[in-house]
């Protein structure tokens, strides 16, 4: 693995010959309910995407610690930037990666609110050249409901609850203030996904679920079982566009 944070440009440069491929995280500086700090996207994104691309010898990207988070601006913390420009970041970040001649890009998103924009940026992409292969976190919630004891907010609804946390507790145990976890189940509204809402109109706390029963094993077993699908659809990905 090439790591942005230890890497010259010659290490680069060398890895970009043997067919390296990159791994951009992006996350979101975003409401995580009282226990859990406001870049946890960031930090999962980052941490998922650091295991994935050591077992792909990937080269592992600083991540974009901002998405699109309009959802959660009715909380204080949360600062958010426009699909537009989301999606402009990726894009020109992707044509650089071109430029030098890497010949794929996986972006690991942490947030919801980051698909769209990072789905056009894609596209983009893919019209100009660079291949680029879009990570949700793979197999998750397959995974929450194997090893989750608490019922999700909603389906596949996972914002600072259990899984959350205890994905949380796995990667960066020290952020985490469980003696301020506390559960909520909010009633999502008839319309809830059909438009624009913001989510403090129906929830209070910011926490979706229950995260008392989070613990950092059940983080690894999470993470694990991401990591694993996310190595699998990569190596399919690569094999179909011969990286």
């Amino acid at each position: 693995m090439e790591d942005s944070n230890l890497a010259s440009w010659r290490d680069i440069e060398a890895a970009v010959q043997r067919g390296l491929v990159a791994l951009l995280p992006v996350g979101a500086l975003e409401q995580h309910g009282p226990h859990l700090p406001l870049t946890t996207d960031t930090m999962l994104a980052e941490g998922v995407a650091r295991r994935i691309a050591t077992e792909v010898d990937g080269w592992l990207l600083p991540a974009v610690a901002h998405g699109e988070a309009w959802t959660a601006e009715g909380w204080a913390g949360t600062l958010s930037l426009s699909p537009e420009t989301l999606s402009a970041v990726i894009e020109d970040l992707g044509r650089g990666l071109k430029r030098m001649g890497l010949r794929g890009l996986v972006t690991v998103n942490g947030h919801f609110g980051n698909r769209e924009p990072i789905g056009r940026a894609a596209r983009r992409l893919h019209e100009a050249g660079l291949p680029v292969l879009m990570l949700d976190y793979p197999g998750l919630e397959a995974a929450a409901a194997a090893i989750a004891t608490s019922k999700p907010a909603g389906p596949g609804f996972y914002h600072a609850d259990e899984v959350e946390t205890s994905m949380l507790l796995a990667l960066r145990p020290e952020s985490v203030r469980m003696e301020l976890a506390a559960a909520e189940y909010p009633e999502f509204p008839p319309s809830f996904g059909m438009e624009p809402m913001q989510l403090s109109t129906f929830n209070t706390s910011g926490v979706f679920g229950d995260p008392r029963a989070a613990s950092a094993a059940k983080g690894e077993a999470i993470i694990g079982r991401v990591v694993a699908e996310s190595v699998r659809l990569i190596g399919l990905w690569r094999k179909g566009h011969a990286i």
